[in-house]
């Protein structure tokens, strides 16, 4: 028997009421992604049930952490699939005060268009005004998640899909950086007990999301400090060393920044200091947390302060990563000694014309990624990697089956250069090429 929450009760039109969502986008994410499901009268008109309604505010949600509406609904379908109900996830049950406040809809989206606009035009007056306009009429919380975040995110994704440039990226995210450290000036002295530290790790190089969660603490009260983009294992020691931590919080967007994560918990244990992460990998591939440790903070910033204080507060234990096996270890050690053999090798003997810029990045990610997936233990966690390298191939215009010709050169090229030891990581390529 359905629960009450189930049972199709609400038009259209409540729906829109309730959730802010114009009646077209709604239309368009049932059509493209199957979410939510309403049922139909007689005539022919959508029904919602209350879990439809929870469903888009939980899309919505996702959307203001900055992810994609697609990659949104991706997540939705991890969960399921995993038999997790993501309505009932401890993350996205963190009490309305510890939340963002959050604007309802769209009302920010016109303004975001706009940010967008004058930022890819390398306009900053008007970006800095677009800025001032919006922080005079809304919540400083909701707009920086649902302008900046997101905007910063479409930006990105224009990037990806060569429609915009680097420089543009780069444009963008340092006038919303700027604005978020003004911001953090102003914060008030801390007024709980206890220090966080928020660190990118090696190869982590964005620091909106750890700027943006870094004032998102403050303003709740916390003792925070960024130490920056980029830090090395090596200072990791020096970094804490007389800083009076009882937190360390990794961001992590992508696989080879996570695959820090056991080194970094491994400096932390001795100084009985807890470590805590979260970002888009994290959210994007749900797997990934059986291999790293710590406390993980929610798939988005929106969870993030409730379960830092349900880290510091009530001493939350801590997830047992995996352990790698052997296997993994030696087949990582002999790709980290034959690496350089391995991209020449692909470099001389693809056939496919993807352009020398194109193939020098997508290089350099894939052996990453590769490298951290044998660092943690699962190669399996490549699978969001083949899906970007696919479209960064495709979206530079080069021919259809231009991925099969690359992943078929890399093969070859390590079988060639590292024969026995080559086996885990060929058998992953082969499965890989069979689907």
């Amino acid at each position: 028997m359905p629960s009450s929450g189930d049972i199709p009760t609400f038009n259209l039109k409540a729906v829109v009421h309730e959730t802010g969502l114009r009646p077209d986008t709604l239309r368009a994410w049932e059509r493209r992604y199957g979410l939510p499901h309403p049922d139909r009268t007689g005539g022919g008109h959508r029904l919602y049930s209350q879990r439809d309604i929870e469903t888009l505010k939980w899309l919505v949600a996702r959307q203001q952490e900055g992810l994609s509406i697609s990659r949104a609904a991706e997540l939705w379908q991890r969960h399921i699939a995993n038999g997790e109900d993501p309505l009932s996830l401890p993350s996205y049950r963190a009490t309305d005060a510890s939340r963002l406040p959050v604007v309802s809809g769209e009302a920010l989206a016109e303004l975001r268009h706009d940010w967008v606009a004058a930022c890819m035009a390398y306009d900053e007056p008007r970006a800095e005004a677009i800025l001032s306009q919006a922080f005079a009429l809304y919540p400083a919380e909701g707009v920086l998640v649902d302008i900046l975040q997101r905007g910063l995110s479409e930006i990105g994704d224009a990037w990806y899909a060569g429609s915009s440039t680097v420089q543009q990226e780069h444009f963008a995210s340092e006038l919303a950086e700027r604005r978020l450290e003004s911001l953090l000036l102003t914060t008030p002295p801390p007024t709980r007990k206890g220090r966080i530290l928020v660190v990118c790790p090696p190869g982590e190089q964005h620091t909106f999301s750890p700027l943006l969660l870094t004032l998102l603490l403050r303003r709740r009260g916390w003792h925070v400090a960024f130490l920056g983009a980029n830090v090395p294992l090596e200072d990791f020691d020096r970094a804490l060393a007389g800083s009076g931590a009882d937190l360390v919080i990794t961001p992590v967007q992508t696989l080879p920044a996570a695959a820090h994560l056991p080194a970094i918990a491994e400096v932390l244990q001795p100084l009985g200091i807890p470590l805590a992460y979260g970002g888009r990998i994290t959210s994007l591939v749900p797997e990934l947390r059986q291999a790293l440790p710590g406390h993980f903070l929610g798939d988005t910033l929106v969870d993030a302060p409730a379960m830092v204080e349900a880290v510091l507060s009530a001493g939350a234990a801590p997830v047992s990563p995996r352990k790698p096996s052997g296997q993994y270890r030696k087949a990582r050690e002999a790709f980290e000694a034959h690496l350089a053999a391995i991209l020449a090798d692909v470099v001389g003997n693809l056939s496919t014309p993807i352009p020398p810029r194109i193939l020098s990045e997508v290089n350099a990610n894939f052996s990453a990624e590769i490298r951290a997936a044998l660092v943690l233990g699962d190669m399996n966690l490549m699978g969001s990697d083949i899906a970007w390298v696919e479209g960064l191939i495709n979206n530079r215009s080069v021919q259809a089956d231009a991925l099969r010709q690359y992943l078929q050169t890399f093969s070859r090229a390590v079988a060639r250069q590292m024969g026995d030891s080559g086996r885990l990581l060929l058998d992953w390529l082969q499965r890989i090429l069979g689907r």
